[in-house]
């Protein structure tokens, strides 16, 4: 058997002389605690160095990926054809084995062996020693770490996260210069503020016109339609501006390069933003557009990142600050972030809005990881998801002119008027048959409710002066019975009192 081990000065194979022992993986190491018993356990048969450092980065990127280079292939071609060979990677065992016809062994007694082997690397290899081979191998970690920083897919969304970012910045400044602009040379022509108002247009024509009264023998056919320009040309001959020297105007004019050049490089910076997200992020692309896109990316910080993020988090990613807030206050979260400008939603009506997002959302982050994870270039999942989203669309707009119809499901409606079948004169009877009167298609309210409403509205109106007048009649009753009680009570009182005078009269007498 036959051991491949890979360093950073070359390729080596080693001449297995105890194969026994390796069933016995874990007393393994006892055999290379020094450099005599790995000799006895292991012996180099051959080894191929590496010329310079490029060689070196080649062969180490092709191992890493698994694939066989050109170099190993001829190493192994010469030397180990016929034996069993021993690797440390079970995929390239199986190139290795379908290419050369080389009989692979891989398992953990083979990861013990070469971790004795690197153990005693520096002896077991005599054209090696320990002090050569610490710089190669720190050299050739510097290198791939290099290659693997420059061609790695985590780092290729640096750039769209630059682009973008310059692009807003490039935005506001352009905004400033224009109104600048506006501002300055409203001074000498006001008029033309309301008449044109496209800030990169407006730029284009001073530079064009120069002065207001120079208006009339300019052609603007390349920089305004001809509708503004027979309007501008109208208003600079009635100007009500002020004049202004010629330093003023050059230094105007100079402003109004700056704003132009910005806007064509804002141009150039668009189109490579495109490019780059049609490459980094194809299906992300299709559902959202390049700008939402490559905002979504720089507000998580790299695509890996955004990947990582559920379905939730990408709908209001952007709008932390809303969310946090009404948290706090206890009010009704917000439903899109950054998401919002996204055409599909735009689209969408207002009550809608909240759902489509989250149908998107819900696609972005299944997108986004296919973008970052995946190994296929092309849009088709992005463009399945925003058939969805456009199906879910349409299926909500559907519903709502349903509902707006206001038809109630299992009711008759009236059938609709026709002015063909009526006749001409004042009969009002149809030519042919004639549709009777649908009296089911009125809404009237049925009679006999209507009686039972005034019979009930009489009999209260009877029955409150009656309440009234057994009221009254109640009182004088009351009234009487105590006149009788006072008159009961004072007719024996007074019979009393009348005895007694008797019988004062009689005791005088």
């Amino acid at each position: 058997m036959l051991l491949l081990f890979e360093t950073a000065a070359g390729f080596a194979l080693f001449k297995v002389n105890k194969e026994d022992k390796l069933e016995k993986s874990d007393d393994l190491y006892k055999d290379f605690e020094t450099l005599d018993s790995a000799k006895k356990f292991v012996k180099l048969k051959a080894f191929s160095k590496f010329d310079n450092t490029t060689e070196a980065l080649a062969a180490a990127t092709a191992l890493v990926e698994s694939k066989l280079s050109k170099g190993l292939k001829k190493f192994l071609k010469k030397h180990a054809v016929g034996d069993t060979l021993a690797v440390l990677d079970a995929k390239l065992g199986g190139l290795i084995k379908e290419k050369l016809e080389i009989n692979c062994v891989h398992n953990s007694s083979i990861q013990e062996l070469a971790r004795g082997v690197r153990a005693q690397l520096g002896g077991l290899i005599a054209e090696l020693g320990t002090a050569d081979l610490t710089p190669m191998s720190l050299g050739l970690s510097h290198s791939l770490s290099r290659y693997k920083l420059k061609f790695s897919p985590e780092k290729v969304d640096t750039m769209i996260v630059q682009a973008i970012g310059l692009l807003d910045d490039l935005d506001k400044e352009l905004n400033t210069y224009a109104m600048r602009v506006r501002e300055w040379y409203g001074w000498h022509f006001p008029e033309m503020t309301k008449i044109v108002g496209d800030n990169i247009a407006y730029a284009k024509a001073i530079k064009a016109m120069g002065t207001r009264d120079k208006a009339a023998g300019v052609d603007f056919s390349g920089v305004l339609e001809q509708e503004v320009e027979d309007a501008l040309k109208a208003a600079a001959q009635i100007s009500m501006g002020t004049e202004i020297s010629q330093e003023d105007l050059d230094n105007i004019l100079a402003l109004c390069d700056q704003v132009i050049e910005l806007s064509e490089y804002r141009g150039q910076l668009f189109d490579y933003l495109k490019s780059r997200m049609a490459a980094v992020a194809p299906n992300l692309t299709v559902l959202v557009g390049e700008l939402v896109g490559a905002r979504l990316i720089a507000h998580a910080g790299s695509l890996i990142n955004l990947a990582k993020q559920p379905a939730s988090t990408v709908q209001i990613l952007g709008a932390e600050k809303a969310l946090f807030r009404a948290l706090k206050t206890k009010h009704e979260t917000p439903k899109y972030g950054l998401i919002y400008h996204a055409s599909l939603i735009g689209q969408s009506q207002p009550k809608h809005k909240g759902k489509i997002s989250r149908v998107l959302a819900a696609k972005c982050a299944l997108a986004i990881r296919v973008d970052a994870l995946g190994d296929t270039t092309d849009a088709a999942v992005g463009t399945e998801a925003r058939a969805k989203v456009e199906a879910r669309l349409r299926q909500l707009e559907g519903r709502s002119l349903a509902s707006d119809a206001g038809n109630a499901r299992g009711k008759a409606q009236p059938s609709p008027y026709s002015a063909a079948k009526q006749v001409a004169g004042g009969s009002g009877l149809a030519a042919g048959a004639a549709k009777a009167y649908n009296a089911d298609a009125d809404v009237v309210e049925p009679v006999k409710e209507k009686k039972e409403k005034k019979e009930k509205k009489e009999k209260k109106k009877d029955k409150e002066p009656a309440e009234a007048n057994g009221a009254a009649a109640d009182g004088e009753e009351k009234k009487k019975k105590k006149k009788r009680k006072a008159d009961a009570e004072e007719e024996p009182a007074a019979a009393a009192d009348g005895e007694k005078k008797k019988k004062k009269k009689k005791k005088d007498a």
